[in-house]
């Protein structure tokens, strides 16, 4: 199971060129101006041989009167609250602030053993007693890191970060990327290793993400409400995920449970943020996610970012639509225009299954199911290499990849890479390199017509022949 690291710290410190860094990408925004990383950012990072999530937060300000502040401070709690490992970045530059000695003392808080820190809200008491240690804790889920070290000189800066009570400091440049080799040693070396979740292989995970209200509770509750005995729960390694084994009515799975049902108390945080950390574990830890999109409200952005989470890690889609009992027009005029309205925000992937749902009636919930199934098997579909070549082959000849600089691309073969996650095409060709993004969506659009792999991604690859 894959862990999460996340980067906190006060507004331009350089947290979103660090994030670019170890993610290897341009994906986050860099600018001098402060605050200029409202939203978090997502990417993976891979490091000899292992991977992990990071997620970028955006600039925290403590008893700030500026609004947005106040959002990416209860962010950063949340990713805080999240995540296996917190990256707090200073800049070593400007020296020890008085609001990075404020996000120590907020930190060094979540360096208490969970189980402790999560009552400390409710005792006065605990709070003084935890004060009064914070002091001389040294956590082992938080690493200071100090960016900006960008000479020699700098360095002698590092002995001030001491008083943060946050142990040994580690300088890195991100614009340069000095020191962020050690640094990912040391990540590495703090975060969890990948234990075995007790979970039988070989049987499918479903997930049901979504935004706040979309009625994730009630269509795991719908799903699970009757026959409990049936059904066996396995906490799962990575904070609070709760898997429910399923196998009734000719269906055996775990739901991979996301709904926050067990943790109601971090609602009160922000909703919007708390949901996309939430979905991020979910989805990496599934084959096949059920986005719930409330029929009341249409697509959202909320729904968007989910919805690319669910690409960037490779999993299947199924599109639930729930509330539809509470939509007043059901005909099949509407219905066709809430569909096209979601393919073509979620464009170019449009092969994959939407059904009207209501949690609250149980209407079709039996469908959504039975389609996550579907999905599943899709997504484990082997397609012969005779039968893929009779079919494509044609297809390239009497449309072939268009000349570039006079050169013509000859596709000759195709084959499905086998044991992949999920269905993997590589067309082999003399000039790999000239053909471009539009033409494998082209030829991943001509495999899907021909063979059923709806819902399911697909990886096309042009290799030398």
């Amino acid at each position: 199971m894959g862990n999460l690291v996340a980067i906190v710290g006060r507004p331009n410190v350089g947290k979103s060129t660090l994030f670019n860094r170890l993610t290897n990408s341009r994906q986050a925004i860099v600018s001098d101006q402060a605050g200029t990383t409202r939203d978090r950012q997502y990417g993976k990072c891979e490091w000899c041989g292992r991977e992990f999530s990071v997620v970028d937060t955006g600039g925290w300000v403590v008893n700030s009167d500026d609004i947005f502040e106040e959002e990416i401070r209860k962010q950063v709690v949340i990713a805080t609250e999240e995540a296996d490992l917190v990256l707090f970045l200073c800049d070593i530059k400007n020296g020890v602030t008085d609001l990075d000695m404020d996000v120590a003392q907020i930190l060094r808080k979540f360096s208490v053993k969970s189980s402790e820190f999560r009552d400390v809200t409710s005792s006065a008491e605990k709070v003084k007693s935890l004060n009064t240690q914070h002091s001389t804790l040294n956590s082992p889920t938080v690493i200071l890191v100090l960016n900006k070290a960008d000479d020699g000189k700098d360095l002698y800066g590092q002995y001030d970060f001491y008083k943060l009570g946050l142990g040994d400091p580690w300088c890195v440049s991100a614009a340069t990327g000095s020191g962020t080799g050690d640094l990912l040693d040391k990540i590495m070396e703090m975060l969890p290793e990948k234990k075995d979740d007790g979970l039988e292989e070989g049987i499918p995970r479903f997930a049901v993400v979504g935004r706040p209200n979309a009625g994730k509770s009630s269509i795991i509750n719908a799903f699970i409400g009757e026959d409990r005995n049936i059904v066996t729960e396995i906490a799962g390694t990575t904070r609070d995920s709760i898997y429910t084994r399923y196998d009734k009515f000719g269906f055996d799975f775990y739901l991979v449970d996301t709904a926050g049902i067990r943790r109601k108390n971090k609602v009160t945080e922000d909703l919007e943020f708390y949901s996309v950390m939430r979905s991020i574990r979910a989805i990496e830890n599934s084959d096949v996610c059920i986005l719930m999109i409330d029929a009341t409200r249409g697509i959202e952005a909320q729904d968007m970012n989910i919805f690319q989470l669910i690409q960037k890690n490779n999993k299947s889609l199924v599109v639930a639509v729930n509330k539809w009992d509470l939509v007043e027009d059901k005909s099949q005029v509407a219905i066709a225009t809430f569909e096209n309205a979601i393919r073509e925000r979620m464009a170019p992937f449009r092969d994959f299954p939407i059904i009207f749902t209501s949690a609250l009636t149980k209407q079709r919930i039996f469908k959504v199911l039975e389609t996550a199934k579907q999905v599943y098997l899709n997504r484990k579909a082997r397609i012969g290499t005779t039968k893929l070549n009779e079919v494509m082959l044609p297809i390239i000849e009497a449309t072939p990849p268009p000349s570039i600089k006079g050169k013509y691309v000859k596709i000759k073969y195709v084959s499905q890479v086998p044991d992949t996650q999920i269905p993997t095409f590589i067309f082999y060709a003399n000039l790999p390199q000239y053909v471009k993004e539009p033409y494998k969506r082209f030829l991943e659009n001509k495999i899907r017509e021909n063979w059923t792999l709806t819902g399911s991604p697909i990886n096309v690859f042009v290799r030398q022949k």
